[in-house]
C-alpha cells in the first residue's frame, strides 16, 4: 500500500498546479498514514488531525438530518488555497492543499478522483 500511495501522491504533485501537500488520514485518530509536501512550513499532522474533526462533524450533521447517503468529498476555498478532502472509506480520507492562484477546483477534484481508488 505504501509504495502505491507514494506513487499516487507523486502523481498529484505533478498533475496539480500549485500543489502544496497531501496526506492519507485515519479518520478515527486523525493520524497521517502517508504524506507528501512541498512546503516545510505546512504542518500536515496538524492539518490532518483538524480535518478529521471536520469530516466527523459533517457525518454527524448528515446523521442528524437523517440523510441516507454517503459523504464523497469536501471542498474548502481559502483566500489563497484550495483544500480538498476525498473520503475513501468509513475510516480513511485524502486531504490535499493547493495554491489557489495556480490551481482550480475542477483540476484538483478531477486529479484526486482519478487516482484515489489506488490509495488505501
Amino acid at each position: 500500500m505504501a509504495h502505491e500511495t507514494n506513487e499516487v501522491f507523486e502523481q498529484f504533485s505533478n498533475d496539480i498546479p500549485g500543489f502544496i501537500a497531501v496526506s492519507l488520514v485515519d479518520l478515527d485518530s486523525g493520524m497521517t498514514l502517508a504524506v507528501k509536501s512541498t512546503r516545510a512550513d505546512f504542518d500536515l499532522a496538524v492539518a490532518s488531525a483538524y480535518n478529521s474533526e471536520l469530516v466527523k462533524q459533517k457525518l454527524k450533521i448528515m446523521k442528524a438530518l437523517n440523510l441516507k447517503t454517503t459523504l464523497e468529498d469536501m471542498i474548502l476555498t481559502l483566500g489563497d488555497q484550495i483544500h480538498f478532502i476525498r473520503v475513501l472509506s468509513p475510516t480513511m480520507f485524502i486531504y490535499l492543499a493547493a495554491d489557489r492562484s495556480l490551481a482550480n477546483i475542477a483540476i484538483v477534484r478531477t486529479v484526486v478522483n482519478k487516482h484515489s481508488h489506488r490509495v488505501g
